[in-house]
């Protein structure tokens, strides 16, 4: 990507009134990655040093994110990312590079969703495998904290219809309004029948002081971290209200 491309998306991300953090992961590995926007949150690494690939989408760079690692904001230090009851509505739109990884298990982008201690909020994942789906982008939303009544898991998701191919940059984006949740792929709405747009209302749930950390690449599931992301992240933007088709093309057009 050029320099002059990423320096417009870049410009266009920081104009919009509902920004609330930009990464753009241009940093060394072993640095703290400090979101720019309203809120200056810093990203810590969770499993070593996150080098970084001269392969970039907000500039020359993107982080280069291993098997294992993932990144990890604790809940006290970042309120502006805690969404919940009247306050959901939200954006996470993420430039990712997927891996040519097979793993048996969905993959975690970012969100507040701590699946071990029923403190579910809201999380970007690629490839639930719920809902006869794989690979597709899916908007995790719960009002709940804990697994879906009558299920073992949770089963609230948005899930678009087109699967997300790896080795190549993709613009993945989750939205939620309080009504419905609804994801994008490359710009556009990823329609699916029942599913893409999820209708979910009641709004996010409140874990309080002890909920969710914001973690990114990977959630805590079964007692420990899990359904990690592995591959380049060249971008990561978190809003509070729900982009409109438009806005979110105009992001990726750009």
């Amino acid at each position: 990507m050029s320099s002059q491309a990423a320096q417009n998306r870049n410009d266009r991300l920081m104009k919009h009134d509902g920004l609330v953090c930009l990464w753009d992961f241009q940093e060394e590995g072993g640095s703290a990655r400090i979101s720019k926007g309203r809120c200056a949150y810093a990203l810590r690494e969770m499993a070593g040093p996150v080098s970084r690939a001269d392969d970039g989408v907000l500039g020359p760079y993107a982080a280069k994110v291993d098997f294992g690692q993932w990144f990890s904001i604790p809940r006290s230090e970042c309120p502006g990312l805690n969404f919940h009851g009247d306050r959901s509505g939200l954006t996470i739109a993420a430039w990712v590079k997927r891996e040519f990884r097979e793993t048996p298990e969905c993959q975690a982008v970012a969100g507040m969703w701590n699946e071990s201690r029923s403190m579910r909020q809201y999380c970007l994942f690629l490839d639930l495998k719920i809902w006869d789906s794989r690979d597709q982008v899916c908007g995790h939303v719960s009002s709940v904290g804990g697994p879906t009544p009558g299920y073992k898991y949770c089963m609230t998701s948005a899930i678009g219809s087109t699967p997300v191919t790896k080795g190549d940059w993709q613009f993945i984006v989750f939205t939620y309004d309080s009504t419905y949740a609804r994801c994008y792929l490359n710009g556009r709405f990823d329609g699916r029948e029942k599913y893409n747009p999820y209708l979910y209302e009641g709004g996010l749930f409140n874990g309080g002081t002890d909920g969710a950390d914001f973690t990114v690449c990977s959630v805590d599931r079964s007692g420990e971290p899990g359904n990690f992301f592995s591959g380049l992240l060249g971008g990561l933007a978190v809003f509070d209200r729900a982009l409109t088709d438009d806005e979110i093309w105009a992001l990726y057009r750009e």
